[in-house]
């Protein structure tokens, strides 16, 4: 089973064939979000800690996530593989992940990343805030998101290079899912 990073802007569709794909393969999608809500909810030491800095609006730290994603991919569940989705962010993060896999005697078998141009991401996140009741995800919000992605995570693609794969996040959400099956099997 694959080890595979999934990466794409905001509105790209990445959480949701994350879920798919993790589903079909029988692996843990691991998003540091996900964990991190899950913790708070709970009421842990570690959701305390990120509840502190969310307030703050500080963003959490890359120690505190390195060290969440180090603890999950600890997890049993891991073993058969994993999707990584929403991590690693930035450049800093992906070395440290490198140093994380290696310690933990693993490797990423794909780095997958969905495209989608800019005016359809604006529209399909403005639709989804419309369907969350987001009233604060206005349209300048939104192309706030999409400029800290730029500017933060899209250096990965340059960073991983050669190992990147590109996905179409255009058509329907099968399709991709199709597309991406198809490209994994083919790499």
């Amino acid at each position: 089973m694959p080890r595979l990073i999934l990466m794409g802007p905001p509105g790209s569709g990445k959480g949701t064939q994350g879920e798919i794909l993790a589903d079909s393969w029988g692996v843990p999608r691991i998003s540091p979000g996900d964990i991190f809500r899950a913790e708070i909810k709970q009421g842990t030491d570690l959701g305390q800690k990120v509840k502190a800095f969310s307030d703050s609006g500080i963003l959490v730290p890359d120690e505190v996530v390195i060290e969440v994603i180090h603890h999950r991919l600890s997890q049993p569940d891991t073993k058969a593989g994993w999707i990584l989705d929403g991590f690693p962010r930035t450049v800093p993060q992906a070395e440290a992940l490198d140093l994380l896999l290696k310690s933990i005697q693993q490797n990423y078998d794909h780095v997958l990343n969905i495209d989608v141009p800019d005016v359809d991401l604006v529209d399909r996140l403005k639709i989804r805030a419309q369907q969350l009741g987001r009233t604060d995800d206005t349209e300048e919000v939104i192309k706030q998101r999409l400029e800290e992605y730029y500017a933060k995570t899209r250096p990965l693609l340059e960073f991983y290079g050669k190992h990147v794969t590109f996905i179409d996040g255009t058509p329907s959400m099968a399709e991709v899912t199709k597309h991406i099956q198809q490209k994994l099997e083919l790499g």
